[in-house]
């Protein structure tokens, strides 16, 4: 039900913005709803560096939030022409690399600042090797994660 609900609230956004949609498809992947959608106006919809995606995702969250009341709200991911699944991937890829540069050097590695949803997706993707560690450090735009090497962590 609330897949319908979260296509229909963005398929009601990008229509009232004037933007066109070939296809969006929400798919429920772990309790998170994942909305897929093809365009030819991506650049609009994603802006400097995923700038107007955040937004676009942000603002769909509080329709449905407003709809479903917060507590039934699911986690809504919105990716437009693969955009979120590349850039995952990316930081997938930076996360596995710094950690073992992490377990080489056996000391801590920071990355560089970033926002607080890819900070996330580093912290979940190793929060399950048993020698790394993650946490963030700073303060607004310069908030980052720290990886760092637990020889003995349980």
């Amino acid at each position: 039900m609330s897949q319908q609900i979260v296509k229909n609230k963005i398929e009601e956004f990008i229509s009232k913005a004037d933007f066109i949609i070939d296809s969006c498809d929400v798919v429920d992947e772990d309790g998170t709803l994942w909305c897929s959608i093809r365009t030819p106006d991506s650049r609009f919809l994603i802006g400097r560096d995923g700038d107007a995606l955040r937004s676009l995702n942000y603002i769909i969250k509080k329709m449905v939030e407003k709809e479903l009341g917060e507590e039934q709200c699911p986690e809504i991911i919105i990716d437009v022409n693969g955009y979120q699944k590349k850039r995952m991937d990316t930081l997938k890829a930076t996360a596995h690399m710094l950690a073992e540069r992490a377990r080489y050097f056996k000391s801590n590695i920071e990355a560089d600042p970033m926002t607080a949803f890819d900070r996330r997706i580093i912290h979940m993707y190793l929060e399950k090797e048993k020698d790394i560690f993650t946490e963030s450090i700073g303060e607004g735009l310069n908030r980052k994660v720290v990886i760092k090497y637990v020889e003995n962590r349980i």
